[in-house]
């Protein structure tokens, strides 16, 4: 559905602008043609105008779809059987640019790409982060690395943020903790003390100066510990440019 900012009822009405044949897991603008793209677990990804109750195209996937991003002309969907398809979205129409594997051994769980478009990172619900560049690139090689877990306990990646000026990013987990992460130079910024509650979602805004993240919980342990009476909550962090920007190397 969409929402006109801005306008009160009846102008302000949801106006739904597609539909699939099971759960939708993501929706994105891509500015470059004006189209709405959503993906779901009907193994679909559709394209849309807003104008129009048919989708402007369909793309068949091999899987159902789990996670998806859009940056600049760059799309990256993830989908069950840890497949990774990677679209140039420049024209009017949509164009395979690359599919691969996953580089994590089990299921992704969220997909995010680079302020700078150049590749994305994916994380898992093993607690673990992969860092894919699209082109290789001198000193810049893909690598995975773990994260979200605590003794002996591991934990889903359930969304990662990238800080748009430092390229630096976040991930939360299940485990209830933020982390900050420098790519570059391959090491952990920050840890927040961990809530006791899971972190379902975050991003920053667009200076960068402020990072928000919300707890509810992400059904990662089934319904069995789900408890109907937690509160769901917002947190705002203000993040200094001490705290997110990138730091030497320690040799």
């Amino acid at each position: 559905r969409m929402w006109q900012l801005g306008q009160s009822p009846p102008n302000g009405v949801a106006q739904q602008i597609g539909a699939h044949d099971a759960p939708i897991k993501g929706v994105r603008y891509l500015p470059n043609s004006n189209l709405v793209v959503s993906g779901g677990w009907d193994r679909k990804l559709k394209f849309w105008d807003t104008r129009s109750p048919n989708p402007a195209g369909v793309l068949d996937m091999p899987e159902r779809i789990y996670a998806m991003d859009v940056r600049n002309t760059l799309l990256v969907v993830a989908t069950a059987g840890r497949h990774l398809i990677m679209y140039d979205v420049s024209g009017a129409q949509p164009r395979e640019h690359q599919r691969k594997e996953s580089p994590l051994k089990y299921q992704s769980r969220c997909v995010t790409c680079f302020p700078d478009a150049s590749g994305y990172a994916v994380g898992s619900i093993e607690g673990r982060v992969g860092i894919q560049y699209i082109q290789k690139t001198p000193n810049r090689d893909s690598f995975a690395f773990k994260c979200h877990r605590q003794d002996s306990g591991v934990y889903s990646v359930n969304a990662i943020a990238f800080q748009q000026r430092f390229g630096t990013f976040a991930t939360v987990g299940a485990d209830g903790v933020v982390n900050f992460w420098d790519k570059e130079n391959r090491q952990r910024l920050k840890a927040f003390a961990a809530i006791n509650r899971t972190i379902s979602c975050a991003e920053f805004n667009s200076p960068g100066n402020l990072f928000a993240y919300a707890s509810s919980y992400d059904w990662s342990k089934g319904s069995s510990v789900y408890a109907p009476g937690t509160a769901n909550e917002i947190y705002i962090h203000y993040t200094p440019d001490e705290e997110i920007k990138p730091k030497p190397k320690r040799r």
